[in-house]
Formats: structure tokens, sequence, C-alpha cells
């Protein structure tokens, strides 16, 4: 599949974790809001959030106290850098995360693309503790 049906942004619609025991859940809630971005260059960026985050008490970005911020990390996610398309599979080359462990990693995503709706799939991955698979699907967005 050539790389150009990826370029856009896509907001996120649902993402669900699965674990081995067909158990789902929901680690940024039902009503989780997001984008991707895939550029024509070969990079991406996705960012992704629970909804209704609570506000820090400062105004002063780095004036977060210690909850807030474990709050902040744990209601949300993002990364970014360069990507390819390999068969079935997106690779993220991860260049800038959230999350400093993924930082240098490829992280392949298994995708099925329909219409305007993207989905993407992990291999079994730790979230929380055990071994389980994220499904995020997308929807292309067009600007107004």
């Amino acid at each position: 599949m050539p790389e150009n049906l990826f370029v856009g942004a896509w907001a996120l619609v649902s993402f669900e974790v699965r674990s081995a025991d067909g158990a789902i859940t929901y680690p940024f809630g039902r009503d989780v809001r997001g984008y991707i971005v895939y550029s024509h260059d070969g990079y991406m960026s996705v960012a992704f959030m629970q909804a209704g985050r609570a506000k820090c008490k400062s105004e002063d970005v780095r004036g977060a106290s210690a909850e807030e911020k474990v709050s902040a990390m744990d209601t949300y996610l993002s990364y970014c850098g360069r990507y390819e398309v390999r068969g079935d599979k997106v690779v993220h080359h991860i260049e800038v995360s959230l999350f400093p462990n993924w930082i240098g990693q490829d992280q392949e995503r298994l995708f099925r693309l329909e219409g305007d709706q993207l989905t993407l799939s992990t291999p079994p991955m730790p979230i929380g503790g055990q071994e389980q698979t994220a499904h995020l699907i997308w929807k292309r967005s067009r600007a107004v």
C-alpha cells in the first residue's frame, strides 16, 4: 500500500486495549480525544488524551505539583518521528515521546484502511502490567 494513502490528519474515534483472556478496557476512557498526522515527507505525530483532564493549579507550565504531573502523564500520550509502510504494517520510528522508554524504538502497527477509517493495532505489548494489544480507530479529518 502506498504511503500517500496515510497522508493527512486522522481523529481518534476509539482506543481499546484487549487482554489475552478477551477482556476489553479503555485506558483513556470511552471519550478519548486525539489525532494522528502522517506527512508527505515521511513524518508522523500522534497525541491523545482522556477527555476532561484536570487542570493544574498553576498556570506555570513547569509549576505543577508532583501529583498533578502524575495525573497529566496518566491521561495523555504523544510521540513523533519518521514512518514507513511495510506490507500490512506501518512502522513508527519514534524520535520524541512523552514516555522516554519509546525514544529510539521502532513500533509496528498492523493497519486496515477502509474508506475514511484507519484501524491501527499493536502487537502484544506491556500495558498496565500485562501483555495486551491496543486497537485504535481513526477517522480521516478534513479542514473546513
